[in-house]
C-alpha cells in the first residue's frame, strides 16, 4: 500500500534509522502514531473476542483454563497482597504456600514483569478483572512494539504496520497459549525489542540503552526472553547481510559483537533475579522425561489458519491476510534479491526447526517441555510478519506475485483439510478474510494508478484492516470456546473464596499456629484465600517439599508440583495447623457463575510451630506406610496399623472400637467405604495425580471393619493401606510436644526465632520442609546450612541453648548479585567509553 500523501518516509543509512519528513509537530509523534494505532486495534479485537465467547469480563463465564486458574490468578492474588505489605513473608519467602517456599524464585518466573504491578490498582476481590487488564496490556504492548520494529527495518505506509502489529500480537500463539499463560506473553513484547536492540547494535546506536531493554526482557521472563533472544540473533544475523546499508565484513563483524556484548550485559544485570530461578528449578520435583514427537506435517499446515487449537501442534495463525503478504515476498521483484533470499531462508529454516528434535531442544533450553512443545513459535509468527512488512512496504506487490502467494496460501489449506485442528469456522473465516483482503488490493492497486484519489488508499487499508479484525475476533472466540470444551477449568472468584478469606482472617493467629483453608475450587487456595496451608503449585515446587508431603500421607496434583492439603489431625499436630476450614458448596460448581459454599472454621490445640524431639525417641512402627512415617515424625505410637484381608473387592481389618478407620492408598482410583457409611472417593493416576489419604468412619464396638471397594480399573493398594488412629494417644503425643517445644515463636519475613525450655536437647524441629536455602543456629553460634528431620528443618541442641533461629535466604542470590554487579560496571564503562568517542 502507498503511503499517506501528507507523508514522506525517509531512511538514514548512517544512524539506521527512519524519518517522516513533516513540518511542526508532526514530526514528533509520527514514529508513535503505528504503534498507538496496533495498541488500541488489538486491545479492542481482544475485547471484541472474549465479548464474542461470552468470557469474563464481558460475560458470565470463566477464563480460568488450566494453569490460569491454577497458577496465575492465585500468583497475582498474592502479589497484590505483598506489595501491599499484607502478606507474613517477604520477597525471599512465601509463608503461604507449601508450608514455606521460595518466593524470589516465584517472584522470577511467574510476577517480575512490570504489568503485573497493575494488580495494585484493582481491589482484592477484582483479581480477575486485573489479570485480564495485564494480559491485554501486554498484548497490546507486544503490537505497538512490532509496529514500532517495522518502520525501523525499512520505511513504509504506517497504518499497514499497524495492522501488522495487531497481526503478531494476535497470533494463534497468543490466542491458544499466551492469553491463558500470561508471564509467556513478556516474551511476545521482548521479540521486537530485542529485535529493536540488534539493529541498535548493527548501526553502533545506543550502547547504553540496549543493555537495559535485554535486562528488562531477561527480568520479566527469562524462559520466553530466551527464546525471543534466539529469534532475535536470527533477525540480525539477516539484516547484517542483507540491509541495503550494510557495510564490509569488518563493519558487520563489529555490529554483531556489539549486538552480543548489549545481550551478555542485560543477562548479567538480570543474573540475581535469572541465577535464584535456574538453581530453583535445579531442585524442583522433576517432572517425567518427554520425548519430543514432531507433530503431523498436516496439522502443522492446518495451524496456519484461523480457529484451530491444540497443544500438540504450534499455533502459527497470523491471519489470511497478512500471511499472503508474506507468501508474496520469494516473488515480489520490487524487494532486493538478497533480501528476499535472506529473509525467505530465515522463515524457512526457523519452520523446520520446530519439527527437528535437535533445534526443538535449543529453542527449549535443552529440556523438551511437558505439555506445549511449541513454546517457541511466536517467533515464527514474528519472522513471517517481518517478511509481510518488506513485501508490503514498498507498496502492493505486483500481480505476479501476488498469484504466486496466493498459490502458496491455497496448496497447504488443500493439503491440511483433513487434519483433525480444522474447526468449523476455520474455511469460512479464512475465506472471507480472502475476500476482504482481495478487495483492499484491487482498491490500492486502481490508487497506484489514480494519484488524485486519496480515498482509495485508505478504503484499502481499512479493508484490510477489516479483514483481520474479523477473522482474528472469530479465532479468539472459537478458541476460548474450545479449550473451556476439551481442558480443565476453574470457577470464576466469588463469594466461596471472599467467604473463606474472610474466615482465614478472622481465625489467623500466624505464628502461634497455622491456619489451613481447606479445599477452595482452583489451586493454590492459600494464595486467594490466606492462610498457611500445604497447597502449592509452581514450576519450582521443590523436590523435598513434594516427597516429604506425599510420604507423610498428602496428594498431589501435576506430577508432584501441586502438592494439596491433607485434612487429618496428624498432620495438623506435625505442622501446627491449629484453625481449619472446611467448605461445603451449596450448589453444584459452574462455568457460568461464581460457586457459593458454606464454610466452617475448627480450632484445635496443636504444638507450636519449633518443637524438640529428645534423643532417644518413643520406639514407633516399622515400615514405609504414610502412617509409620507420620509417628517417626511425631514420635509416637498413635496409630493401629492391622494386616487386612482382601476378598476380591473387600478388605477386612479389626481396630479398637471407637478409633477413627485411615485409608492411604495414593494410586487408587475409585471409591472406599465402611459397611453402611457414605463412599469416599480417591482419585490417583501415577504418575499425575497422587491421591491424600481420607478418613472413612469409626470403628463400632465389636472393632470389626469391612472396607467395601469400587476400584476403576486396576486395583492398586499399598502393604499397609489403613489406618486406624486413637485419638487419645494423639492428645498425649500433642501435650508432650506443646510441653517441650516452643514457648514463644516468632516470624519476621524470612527469620524464624524462638525461645525454647531451659535444657532441651536434641533437635528442634522447624514444621517446614527442608528447602535447600534454609540456615539456622541454636543459641549465639554461627548460622549453618539446616538439618533434615524426617525432611523438615532441625537444628541440633546441646542443652545449653534456650533459643533457636532459622533464616531462609535464595540460593543464588549471593552470586547473582556479584554477576549483577559485574555487569552494573561493564555497563558504567560502555557509557563512558561512549561518551568519550562522542566528544571525539
Amino acid at each position: 500500500m502507498p503511503p499517506a500523501a501528507e507523508a514522506v518516509y525517509v531512511e538514514d543509512p548512517e544512524h539506521g534509522t527512519v524519518r517522516e519528513e513533516h513540518g511542526g509537530d508532526r514530526r514528533r509523534f509520527a514514529a508513535l502514531r503505528a504503534p498507538a494505532a496496533a495498541a488500541l486495534l488489538t486491545a479492542a479485537l481482544l475485547c471484541l473476542a472474549t465479548r464474542l465467547s461470552r468470557t469474563y469480563p464481558f460475560g458470565p463465564v470463566t477464563r480460568n483454563v488450566v494453569d490460569l486458574g491454577q497458577q496465575y490468578l492465585p500468583y497475582h492474588a498474592y502479589w497484590r497482597s505483598f506489595l501491599l505489605g499484607e502478606t507474613h513473608g517477604d520477597a525471599f519467602l512465601n509463608w503461604n504456600s507449601g508450608f514455606g517456599s521460595n518466593f524470589l524464585g516465584d517472584i522470577g518466573t511467574y510476577l517480575s514483569s512490570p504489568f503485573d504491578l497493575l494488580v495494585v490498582l484493582f481491589p482484592a476481590d477484582r483479581v480477575e478483572l486485573a489479570l485480564y487488564v495485564v494480559t491485554a496490556a501486554k498484548i497490546s504492548a507486544a503490537a505497538a512494539a512490532m509496529a514500532f520494529l517495522l518502520l525501523r527495518l525499512r520505511p513504509g505506509p504506517w497504518p499497514v504496520a499497524a495492522v501488522l502489529g495487531t497481526a503478531y500480537a494476535l497470533s494463534g500463539w497468543t490466542l491458544n497459549f499466551g492469553a491463558t499463560v500470561p508471564m509467556w506473553l513478556d516474551g511476545l513484547v521482548a521479540f521486537p525489542l530485542l529485535c529493536l536492540v540488534g539493529e541498535w547494535a548493527r548501526t553502533g546506536r545506543r550502547p547504553v540503552l540496549g543493555p537495559l531493554v535485554v535486562a528488562l526482557a531477561w527480568i520479566a521472563n527469562f524462559y520466553t526472553a530466551y527464546m525471543a533472544t534466539l529469534g532475535a540473533a536470527v533477525v540480525l544475523a539477516v539484516r547484517l547481510l542483507t540491509a541495503e546499508e550494510a557495510a564490509g565484513a569488518r563493519e558487520r563483524l563489529a555490529g554483531a559483537l556489539r549486538a552480543a556484548r548489549s545481550v551478555l550485559i542485560g543477562i548479567g544485570l538480570a543474573a540475581p533475579l535469572v541465577v535464584v530461578v535456574f538453581l530453583a528449578t535445579k531442585v524442583a520435583d522433576p517432572t517425567p522425561e518427554t520425548t519430543f514427537a514432531p507433530a503431523p506435517w498436516t496439522d502443522v499446515l492446518a495451524r496456519f489458519l484461523p480457529a484451530t487449537a491444540s497443544v500438540a501442534s504450534p499455533a502459527l495463525y497470523i491471519g489470511t491476510p497478512a500471511l499472503a503478504l508474506a507468501l508474496t515476498l520469494p516473488f515480489n521483484r520490487a524487494v532486493a534479491p538478497c533480501v528476499r533470499a535472506g529473509w525467505t531462508a530465515a522463515i524457512v529454516l526457523v519452520t523446520l526447526s520446530l519439527q527437528w528434535e535437535p533445534t526443538h531442544l535449543l529453542w527449549h533450553a535443552g529440556a523438551s517441555p511437558n505439555g506445549i512443545p511449541y513454546r517457541q513459535t511466536f517467533v515464527l509468527c514474528g519472522l513471517l510478519l517481518i517478511g509481510a512488512w518488506f513485501s508490503a512496504a514498498r507498496g502492493v506487490p505486483r500481480p505476479p506475485a501476488l498469484l504466486a502467494g496466493a498459490a502458496l496460501l491455497g496448496a497447504p489449506a488443500w493439503a491440511a483439510r483433513g487434519s483433525v485442528d480444522i474447526d468449523r469456522w476455520t474455511f469460512p473465516a479464512s475465506g472471507a478474510a480472502a475476500l476482504l483482503a482481495l478487495a483492499a488490493v484491487l482498491l490500492a492497486l486502481a490508487a497506484g494508478r489514480r494519484s488524485t484519489a486519496r480515498v482509495l488508499p485508505v478504503l484499502a487499508v481499512l479493508l484490510l484492516a477489516g479483514a483481520q479484525a474479523g477473522e482474528v475476533a472469530v479465532t479468539g472466540k472459537r478458541i476460548e470456546e474450545q479449550q473451556r470444551s476439551k481442558v480443565s477449568w476453574s470457577p470464576r472468584v466469588g463469594p466461596w473464596h471472599t467467604t473463606a478469606a474472610a474466615e482465614v482472617a478472622r481465625a489467623d493467629d500466624w505464628p502461634r499456629h497455622r491456619t489451613d483453608p481447606g479445599e477452595v475450587p482452583g489451586g493454590n487456595d492459600v494464595l486467594l484465600v490466606g492462610g498457611q496451608g500445604a497447597d502449592y503449585y509452581s514450576s519450582l515446587t521443590s523436590d523435598v517439599t513434594s516427597r516429604t508431603l506425599s510420604s507423610l500421607g498428602f496428594g498431589y496434583y501435576a506430577k508432584g508440583r501441586h502438592p494439596v492439603t491433607l485434612d487429618n489431625p496428624v498432620a495438623d499436630a506435625l505442622f501446627s495447623i491449629g484453625t481449619r476450614l472446611r467448605s461445603k458448596p451449596t450448589e453444584p460448581v459452574r462455568q457460568d457463575a461464581p460457586p457459593r459454599a458454606t464454610v466452617t472454621v475448627t480450632t484445635t490445640p496443636v504444638p507450636p510451630l519449633i518443637t524438640v524431639r529428645p534423643p532417644g525417641r518413643p520406639a514407633t512402627h516399622p515400615g514405609d506406610s504414610a502412617f509409620a512415617r507420620q509417628e517417626r515424625l511425631l514420635g509416637a505410637d498413635v496409630y493401629e496399623l492391622p494386616v487386612p484381608r482382601r476378598t476380591g473387592r473387600t478388605l477386612t481389618v479389626g481396630c479398637p472400637a471407637g478409633s477413627q478407620v485411615w485409608f492411604w492408598a495414593p494410586e487408587y482410583r475409585g471409591t472406599a467405604a465402611l459397611a453402611g457409611e457414605r463412599p469416599v472417593s480417591f482419585d490417583g493416576k501415577p504418575p499425575s495425580v497422587r491421591a491424600p489419604m481420607q478418613a472413612l468412619g469409626t470403628v463400632p464396638e465389636s472393632g470389626a471393619v469391612r472396607i467395601d471397594l469400587g476400584p476403576e480399573g486396576k486395583l492398586r493398594l499399598p502393604r499397609e493401606p489403613v489406618g486406624c488412629l486413637v485419638r487419645a494417644r494423639l492428645d498425649s503425643a500433642v501435650r508432650e510436644l506443646t510441653a517441650t517445644g516452643a514457648t514463644r515463636v516468632r516470624a519476621d519475613g524470612h527469620t524464624v526465632t524462638a525461645e525454647l525450655p531451659p535444657g532441651s536437647e536434641g533437635v528442634a524441629v522447624l514444621a517446614a520442609p527442608r528447602v535447600s536455602g534454609w540456615r539456622c543456629a541454636a543459641g549465639d553460634a554461627y548460622p549453618r546450612p539446616a538439618r533434615a528431620y524426617q525432611g523438615l528443618v532441625a537444628v541440633p541442641l546441646d542443652g545449653r541453648a534456650t533459643t533457636v533461629s532459622c533464616s531462609f535466604r535464595p540460593p543464588g542470590i549471593t552470586l547473582g548479585g556479584a554477576v549483577g554487579g559485574a555487569a552494573l560496571l561493564a555497563l558504567a564503562t560502555t557509557a563512558v567509553l561512549h561518551r568519550r568517542r562522542a566528544r571525539r
